[in-house]
This record gives C-alpha cells, structure tokens and sequence, in this order.
C-alpha cells in the first residue's frame, strides 16, 4: 500500500503531466476555432453577382404565364443580363388542346433582355400528346414563341420515329418543321 505522504505529490505530479500533455496537442494540431466564411461576394466568379438554388423564373405574356423554368442552380450576370443555368426543366403553357410543352436540359442560358433560352446537353422535350424528341441542344426564341435547333434530331410520335437535322417547332402551335437529311419509319409495337 502507498504511503499517504507520497499521495499528495504523486497527484500533484499526475496534474502537471496531464497539462503538458494537453498543451502539446493543441501546440501540435493548432487552433480548432472554425475556418472563417468569405462573403459571399467572395465566392462567386468575378462575372457572377448572385447564386441561387432550385431557383424558378417565368414569363407573363399577355396576362398570363407563357412558360416557367425550374433550375437546379442559377448563375446571374447582370452586367451580361445573363442567367446560367443548371439541370432545367421548362415547360411552356398552352390553352391549346395540345396541352403543355416541357423541355429538360443539362444546362443553359437565358437572356433577360431578348427573351431567349439556349438548352443544351441531353435535350429532351415532350408534348401532352405523346410526341418527343431528343436533340444535343435548342434555343427558345421568346418574339416567335419557337424552339430550334441545327443539331440532330430523332423525333417520336406513336409508332413514327424520324430523324433529322435541324428542326423548329412553334410552341403555341406545336407544328414542326424538319430541315435536311430526313429519315422517317413506321416502328411496329
């Protein structure tokens, strides 16, 4: 058994070696105080002035929606009026019996000023009626109420499958025109 005169300097050694333990480590790994934030001005590109997430922008023609566009993420140049965006899904209204017209994409641009949405990246758009088409990229024309394309095309509607290159389609309307190098087919079920 220890002697109680020994206990007392035995502790006492005990506390000092487990404070320069403890000032070892935090010499050793630094400071754990937390990084600081940049503002956010800081984090953006320099040509970038504002970052959104799941962002919604729409267009009122007439007195009523003409499409909406839903962004994953938003990029805002005001300088270059220019929006970049991000996993996009744009459906364009209709009170037409056609119904509806939505268009997915990778990425885009859209102008403010003129109106225009340029898609590109696996573009897929969808009428209510069933027809589709898949095409590498589209631009909206916001005067003409158009999306076109000069890229390929493979179009689907029931049982026709046609190809393309090049194509407009009028989105009120939702008549298509094909421009060159057209290949159509009869797909049995």
């Amino acid at each position: 058994m220890i002697s109680p005169v020994y206990i007392r300097p035995l502790l006492a050694l005990l506390v000092i070696a487990a404070v320069i333990g403890i000032t070892t480590v935090v010499f050793q790994n630094g400071s754990h105080e937390p990084a600081l934030v940049r503002p956010a001005n800081q984090q953006l590109p320099h040509n970038i002035d504002v970052a959104l997430k799941k962002a919604r922008l729409s267009e009122i023609k007439d007195g009523l929606v003409a499409w909406e566009l839903v962004a994953e993420r938003v990029d805002y140049d005001k300088d270059g009026d220019t929006a970049y965006l991000t996993d996009i899904n744009m459906v364009f209204k209709s009170d037409s019996p056609q119904g509806p017209v939505t268009v997915t994409a990778d990425s885009g641009e859209y102008s403010s000023k003129a109106k225009n949405v340029r898609l590109k990246g696996h573009v897929h758009v969808v009428a209510e009626d069933g027809a589709s088409f898949n095409t590498s990229s589209i631009v909206y024309t916001g005067a003409t109420d158009k999306l076109s394309t000069s890229d390929p095309v493979i179009f689907h509607q029931q049982k026709l499958k046609l190809t393309a290159v090049g194509m407009e389609l009028g989105v009120k309307n939702q008549r298509a025109r094909f421009f060159s190098s057209i290949n159509a087919s009869i797909v049995p079920n």
